[in-house]
């Protein structure tokens, strides 16, 4: 019964991104795990996989980039956060997780998106004329909580993963699940 849901969803995967002629990040995850979980793939697997390659290949379907805008905010919290950081651990014997503090503050404030680097440098101005004092006062609190939250062992922090080109990506998969 899985082996049929997995190979209905690969398929459905590649048909959808065929109908619509273009494949999103999320589609690309879900293909890449269900390929990862399996130890076979059905020919009909590797048919939808070889067909959307090809489809890639040709532009029917395009690639959607993982990331077309920025948030500007995460920035300006990010050197916020690095600064107060630094003042902190002079004062005391300490590490900080700036993650940890950065995503304390940005739950807090507006994000500033951009798509062009002319948006961006407005956001930055807008956000530096407007908002800085209470950036800073977002990470000052974030640093606070950092310290009153209990230790929690076996975190485990998101990593951010390294992609390649889709192309690549789907070539390097279709090779390492071929039989030989």
């Amino acid at each position: 019964m899985s082996v049929n849901n997995k190979s209905m969803s690969i398929q459905k995967i590649v048909e959808n991104a065929l109908k619509d002629g273009y494949l999103t990040p999320i589609m690309e995850d879900e293909v890449g795990k269900i390929c990862e979980s399996a130890s076979d793939l059905s020919i009909e697997e590797y048919m939808a996989l070889d067909h959307l390659m090809g489809a890639l290949l040709t532009g029917e379907v395009k690639a959607v980039p993982r990331k077309q805008f920025i948030n500007v905010m995460e920035e300006l919290v990010l050197s916020e956060a690095m600064s107060q950081i630094a003042q902190q651990e002079s004062k005391e014997s300490c590490q900080l997780d700036i993650g940890d503090i950065a995503a304390y503050a940005l739950n807090r404030l507006p994000p500033l998106y951009a798509t062009t680097h002319e948006g961006a440098d407005y956001q930055r101005q807008r956000a530096k004329e407007e908002l800085k004092t209470l950036i800073a006062q977002q990470v000052k609190e974030g640093i606070q909580r950092y310290f009153e939250r209990p230790n929690i062992p076996n975190r485990r922090p998101i990593e951010q993963q390294q992609r390649s080109d889709i192309l690549k990506n789907m070539t390097d998969m279709l090779k390492s699940l071929a039989p030989d």
